[in-house]
């Protein structure tokens, strides 16, 4: 009998990871889409195609929820982005250009509205702060790798931290308005000096 039960388990345990991960890609569209007021955990319930009683057992909070969302596909980006340039430092202008279209798309709207609202929920902030710091480094550990720095050189830190920083700058602006074409300029120019400053 008990061979019966262990082929059971398996089928159990790869639909209840479908389930979470269909309630994690759903958390972070509807937070891209509907800010952090109009998702709930019903919302995205209801978007996964899962019962509320089914998403709050994988996640017994909406804080639960949303900040395993973005840390989630946050995950699955770095991934994919690592995957793009499997023999590490390439073009650098390529590299930038990557780097830079991590903070637009819905994974970076989603994870703004989490972070502002994070400023005014007690409960969200201490966990938004310790998401952040944590996708903070491996961003900064993945462009290291793929830009080929030397971070034992003085200055090269700062610089790839500089990128990033002005990647997300990028981001917010594009929020607004679609700034492909200024965006373009600022990536070859970073290129140039990312080109001087990493050798």
């Amino acid at each position: 009998m008990g061979g019966v039960n262990a082929v059971e388990r398996v089928p159990k345990q790869d639909r209840s990871r479908a389930t979470r991960q269909r309630l994690l890609e759903a958390a972070v569209a509807c937070l891209a889409e509907h800010g952090w007021a109009g998702s709930t955990v019903s919302v995205v319930a209801e978007r996964a195609g899962v019962s509320r009683g089914a998403a709050q057992h994988h996640f017994p909070t909406r804080e639960d929820l949303f900040t395993a969302a973005v840390e989630y596909v946050a995950e699955e980006r770095s991934t994919a982005l690592r995957a793009l340039f499997p023999q590490g430092a390439a073009d650098r202008r390529a590299v930038v250009a990557a780097l830079v279209d991590l903070y637009t798309g819905p994974l970076f709207r989603a994870a703004l509205h989490l972070w502002v609202a994070a400023c005014d929920e007690n409960q969200l902030r201490p966990r938004v702060t310790e998401l952040e710091a944590r996708v903070g480094r491996e961003t900064h550990r993945i462009a290291v790798d793929l830009l080929g720095a030397d971070e034992s050189r003085p200055g090269v830190r700062e610089t790839v931290q500089g990128l990033l920083d002005m990647a997300r700058g990028l981001g917010l602006a594009n929020l607004l308005t679609d700034d492909g074409a200024r965006r373009d300029r600022v990536v070859a120019q970073w290129a140039v000096l990312l080109e001087e400053a990493l050798g």
